[in-house]
């Protein structure tokens, strides 16, 4: 989320045709085309976010600004070459990083909240607990997973949350 993303297309020499052929999962499609012939592209219902990144006939790669949840979907390009024709399809997925909270709660028990991530972040304690995390999803596909960390002896001083997420760990240590 909120960073540049680059789609490739298969460079090939001698190339007629490309188009970008864009289905998101939110909104409609779009399509982004070029033709060689006459040295002029074309855009159908794509936003000003959704691009090519520099010029079609030197490069027909795809650039997508400030990357949002709205992005995702399957995204196919197709070149018309001399000697054939090429296609290229991703499915993007866009990651969310997990706001991460750590606090005490009234039994002086520290609890770690991974807010809103995309997918479910993963929770674990240092020292080691036996916790179960709580999940919440949320209507635009996010997740919040909710940990209160058990302790196994009393004089415990400092506990670190550590939050993995495929966009990035994180961690933060307290002592209630």
């Amino acid at each position: 989320v909120g960073t540049s993303c680059v789609l490739t297309c298969p460079p090939k020499s001698n190339t007629t045709m490309v188009t970008w052929k864009i289905n998101p999962k939110a909104g409609g499609p779009c399509t982004l085309g070029y033709r060689a012939d006459q040295n002029k592209t074309d855009s159908t219902n794509c936003s000003g976010s959704t691009n090519w990144r520099f010029r079609p006939d030197w490069d027909p790669a795809l650039q997508i600004q400030q990357v949002g949840r709205a992005h995702e979907g399957n995204y196919t390009c197709e070149v018309v070459a001399t000697e054939g024709n090429f296609h290229k399809t991703y499915h993007l997925t866009v990651l969310v990083p997990p706001r991460l909270t750590l606090y005490c709660d009234d039994h002086g028990n520290p609890v770690c909240e991974a807010a809103a991530g995309k997918p479910a972040a993963q929770i674990s304690w240092v020292p080691e607990s036996n916790s179960t995390p709580e999940e919440e999803g949320h209507d635009k596909g996010t997740v919040t997973v909710l940990s209160k960390f058990t302790a196994h002896s009393t004089d415990m001083t400092n506990t670190t949350c550590i939050v993995s997420h495929p966009a990035g760990n994180q961690s933060k240590s307290i002592a209630c």
